[in-house]
C-alpha cells in the first residue's frame, strides 16, 4: 500500500504584525479595496479544535492525536473578540459569522454570542450575527444561543445516509443527532436554516437527490458547495470537483427549479427555487464560477490574524497589536491601510492541481479559518 502523504504547513507559526499608519484615519464605513469591493462580512474562528475528521477539512492522517492544537493562551479572548468586532464594524462590517473548527466546542461561546449582538452598526442596526457548526452539539446549546442574540444557524451535513455520513465525518457519528440539532434549532427560532452539503465526486455525490428531496418543502435552504482547494492538507483535485452546473441539472430533472435573483450582493450562493413552491436552494460554485469580483469578506483565526481571502498563505497578526496595548484608532487604521491594497481573486486563477504549489505559499487551512 502507497502511503498518503500531504506536507502541512504551519502558517500559525508566521509573524506578520500590522504596520500603524504615520497618519491615523477615522472609519468611514466606506472602506474598499483595489477591486473596489466593500468590507461587509467578518467571519471569526473561535477554535481550532473540531470533533469531526471531515475528510475534506481535517483528515485523520493529518489531524490526529498528535496534532498540536493551538493552547488555550494563544486564543483571542471573548473581550479581544469584541473589541476588533467593534473595529470592523466602523469600516463597514454588517455581518458576523463565528466559525471554526466547530464553534460550539469553545466554552461559554454564549457569552461571546451575547456580547457580540450588543454591537450596533454607526446607524444603530443589529448585526446580522450567524454561526457555522456540524450541528453534532446543536440539539443541546440552541435555546441558549439564541437567548444570547444569535440569529441564524448554517449546519453542515454532506449527506442522509448513516454509513456515508459516517465515511465522511469519520468519527462514526450518526446522521440523526445531526437531524435533532437542525430541529432543535429551527424551534428555538433560529433562522432561516442553511444546511450546507459539500459534494466530493465519488464520495457522496449520490446523496445530492435524497437530500434535495429531503428539505424539499422544509423550513430549510439546502446549499450544495463544489469541493474546494482550501489549504494543502485535503489533497484536492479537480476531478473530484462536480460543477454546480451538473448538480443542479440532475435536481432539475425531477424536481424543477428556476433561477432566482441574489439576495444581496456578494451573496456567494446562486439561488435556485423549486417550480412547485417547494421552497429553494443554493449552489457554491467557488470552483467553476468564482465570485471573487465582489468578495467583501475578511476572515480572522482564532488566534488574531486576519485573512483577507479565504485561500490566502498568510494572515496580518492582530493579537500582537491587542496585546500590544495599541489604541482602537492604531489598530482601525491598521486594518484600513490592509484592506485598501487587498487585490484577493484566487478562485479566479487556480490552477487545476494546487497540490503542487510550493510549500511556501500553500494556503491556511479551513479548520483554522473557517469557511
Amino acid at each position: 500500500m502507497t502511503e498518503k502523504f500531504i506536507p502541512l504547513t504551519d502558517y500559525r507559526n508566521r509573524n506578520n504584525i500590522p504596520e500603524i499608519p504615520s497618519v491615523l484615519e477615522a472609519p468611514s464605513g466606506l472602506l474598499s479595496d483595489t477591486l473596489k469591493r466593500p468590507l461587509r462580512d467578518l467571519r471569526i474562528s473561535v477554535t481550532d479544535h473540531c470533533n469531526f475528521r471531515c475528510v475534506y477539512c481535517m483528515p485523520k492522517e493529518m489531524f490526529d492525536k498528535d496534532y498540536a492544537f493551538l493552547p488555550h493562551s494563544a486564543l483571542l479572548s471573548f473581550e479581544e473578540i469584541t473589541r476588533l468586532a467593534a473595529i470592523f464594524i466602523r469600516h463597514g462590517v454588517e455581518k458576523i459569522r463565528l466559525t471554526g473548527g466547530e464553534p460550539l466546542l469553545r466554552k461559554n461561546i454564549e457569552r461571546l454570542i451575547g456580547m457580540l449582538s450588543s454591537l450596533r452598526t454607526p446607524d444603530g442596526r443589529e448585526l446580522d450575527l450567524t454561526l457555522t457548526t456540524n450541528g453534532s452539539l446543536l440539539a443541546k446549546k440552541a435555546r441558549l444561543l439564541k437567548d444570547a442574540g444569535l440569529k441564524r444557524v448554517t449546519v453542515s451535513l454532506d449527506a442522509l445516509d448513516d454509513a456515508t455520513f459516517k465515511r465522511m465525518n469519520d468519527v462514526d457519528f450518526p446522521v440523526t443527532d445531526v437531524l435533532a440539532g437542525i430541529d432543535a434549532a429551527h424551534q428555538a427560532g433560529l433562522g432561516p436554516i442553511k444546511i450546507n452539503m459539500v459534494v466530493k465526486r465519488g464520495m457522496n455525490e449520490q446523496e445530492i437527490l435524497p437530500m434535495a428531496r429531503h428539505f424539499k418543502g422544509s423550513p430549510y435552504i439546502l446549499r450544495l458547495i463544489e469541493y474546494m482547494d482550501v489549504g494543502a492538507s485535503n489533497g484536492w483535485k479537480m476531478d473530484e470537483v462536480i460543477p454546480s452546473a451538473e448538480v443542479v441539472r440532475r435536481i432539475h430533472a425531477e424536481l424543477p427549479v428556476q433561477q432566482v435573483a441574489p439576495n444581496y450582493p456578494g451573496e456567494t450562493a446562486g439561488r435556485w427555487r423549486y417550480q412547485d413552491g417547494g421552497g429553494e436552494i443554493g449552489v457554491i460554485s467557488s470552483v467553476t464560477q468564482a465570485f471573487c469580483h465582489d468578495c467583501n469578506r475578511a476572515r480572522l483565526s482564532t488566534e488574531g490574524k486576519l485573512y483577507t481571502c479565504l485561500f490566502a498563505g498568510a494572515g496580518h497578526d492582530f493579537r500582537a497589536l491587542l496585546r500590544g496595548n495599541r489604541s482602537d484608532s492604531e489598530i482601525s487604521s491598521a486594518v484600513a491601510q490592509i484592506w485598501r491594497v487587498r487585490n484577493d481573486r484566487y478562485s479566479e486563477l487556480r490552477s487545476a492541481n494546487t497540490s503542487d504549489l510550493p510549500t511556501a505559499i500553500r494556503k491556511v487551512e479551513m479548520s483554522y479559518i473557517g469557511g
